[in-house]
């Protein structure tokens, strides 16, 4: 009876495994909203950007708001954003390669604003032909990936998804969905793939940070358990 006494009345301690377990699911959704309306935001920015030079036209029936983009694109780039910015960080875990290289958020925000320049000269700067623009557009793009990033996961996943994108935006133009003006690549312009690829690492680079931040937030909260 001794040692029963001793014994707590109330409910056994689970251990810090269950609310880290929550922790992490309810950080990883709010990580996806962030990412999420992140990405429509750059969408509706960049989208208008391209609509205004006259570089992707859109149906007068789907013109939907003062933002003079189709309806479906920005909830589109916000999901691809999500997935991006979770995946990155996810990659770099099971490779057991986390990303240190320029890891603050000033150094983030510089990688948007060199995105969004990047997509801005694409719309903006006169070339010659397309070919020169595609490849000062590829170069920007992996200088910006040399700047922000220089893991070869991220150049590879970079890669996957400028692929992939190219592949379903060549679809979406040949269902004439919508249309770009002087297309030199199929459907679209040769230089699309340079922007999927800065978009894709600099998503990236936004999930990398916010990843570590809840690392930081869930190590402060073990310490102090």
């Amino acid at each position: 009876m001794a040692e029963g006494e001793t014994e707590s009345p109330g409910p056994k301690k689970r251990g810090p495994y269950i609310s880290s377990v929550t922790s992490r699911s309810v950080n990883l959704m709010i990580r996806g909203v962030v990412l999420f309306f992140i990405g429509v935001f750059l969408a509706l920015v960049l989208n208008l950007l391209q609509i205004q030079r006259n570089v992707t036209l859109f149906p007068p029936d789907v013109i939907a708001s003062i933002f003079s983009s189709a309806w479906w694109v920005p909830p589109c780039c916000g999901t691809a954003s999500a997935v991006i910015g979770l995946l990155y960080p996810c990659i770099d875990r099971h490779l057991g390669e986390p990303h240190k290289f320029k890891r603050e958020w000033s150094s983030v925000m510089r990688c948007v604003a060199v995105f969004v320049g990047i997509n801005h000269a694409s719309a903006k700067v006169d070339f010659d032909n397309n070919i020169q623009l595609s490849l000062t557009l590829a170069a920007l793009s992996i200088g910006l990936w040399w700047t922000f990033d220089r893991s070869r996961s991220g150049f590879g996943l970079g890669i996957g998804i400028a692929f992939l994108a190219t592949v379903v935006t060549q679809l979406l133009v040949y269902n004439g969905v919508y249309q770009y003006t002087s297309p030199d690549f199929l459907y679209v312009r040769s230089w699309l793939p340079c922007i999927f690829f800065a978009g894709g690492i600099t998503m990236g680079n936004i999930g990398r940070q916010l990843a570590m931040y809840e690392c930081k937030v869930i190590a402060e909260k073990s310490h102090q358990e």
